[in-house]
């Protein structure tokens, strides 16, 4: 199947440009399973960019599973199966990345802590009221508490007993924990806001503990809609000195688009 495709305006990113108009006649289906990509050269010609920029475009479009090689064949649409889940690291560094990160937190982890006041034992509520006390005991000690903040909504999830959902958190642990370092560092700058947090996992863990669902989902829900509230009041140093460098690795594990 032949296509032919409209040249790139000039300007930055131009691999980017490509590979998006061609994932898009992927996904849209105008490009199916089975059909070859034009030639490097072709789609040079008809994008108005240099075979470089093309082979950049294709390795991404390789690296969303979207596309294969075969050997002295040429580049064919593939049978991706389920999609894999991808962040675009170009998004990573932003404090709208941050935000919208904490926004998929408070969607699983508001139930997450109604199914844990739902489903948990007396080991489990240990578990959680550990967690606190060791969280309190590194900011005490001067440190960031990231590490212990993870463990202790890593304890409301397991009292969730959902492994559907604890599998789905550890996935993106490797993007929230990002998104966690930022936010307790802004936090860190303001007793108040340290003391705020404090407070609000107090109430997460009392409405597990005492079995109350309903306040337990919105306890948690509140925790996220509060996180994000403390990045849009947050110092305005704080993202050119410290917030940016920190939001950097947000998309941990992926390469930057070319």
């Amino acid at each position: 199947m032949t296509r032919h495709f409209k040249s790139i305006t000039p300007g930055a990113h131009l691999s980017d440009r490509v590979a998006d108009t061609l994932a898009a006649e992927i996904r849209a289906g105008r490009l199916t399973v089975g059909d070859k990509l034009p030639t490097e050269a072709v789609l040079g010609e008809q994008f108005s960019v240099s075979r470089t920029v093309v082979r950049e475009a294709v390795s991404r479009l390789k690296s969303l599973g979207l596309v294969d090689s075969r050997q002295g064949s040429g580049v064919y649409v593939k049978d991706a199966g389920f999609s894999p889940l991808n962040f675009d690291a170009r998004y990573a560094v932003s404090k709208q990345a941050v935000i919208q990160m904490v926004e998929v937190r408070r969607a699983l982890e508001a139930e997450v802590a109604a199914l844990a006041a739902q489903r948990r034992t007396q080991a489990d509520v240990k578990r959680i009221r550990q967690a606190i006390a060791a969280l309190e005991k590194a900011v005490h000690a001067g440190g960031d508490g990231v590490n212990e903040d993870v463990k202790f909504h890593r304890a409301i999830a397991e009292a969730a007993r959902n492994p559907f959902l604890i599998g789905t958190l550890e996935y993106l642990g490797q993007f929230l924990q990002g998104a966690t370092r930022v936010t307790r560092a802004n936090e860190a700058r303001r007793a108040d806001f340290a003391k705020q947090v404090a407070d609000e996992h107090e109430q997460i863990s009392q409405a597990i503990e005492a079995g109350d669902v309903a306040a337990a989902r919105r306890s948690a829900a509140r925790h996220m809609d509060n996180a994000i509230k403390r990045i849009e009041q947050a110092d305005p140093a704080f993202w050119p000195e410290e917030g940016v460098q920190l939001a950097r690795p947000l998309v941990t594990g992926l390469r930057p688009s070319a």
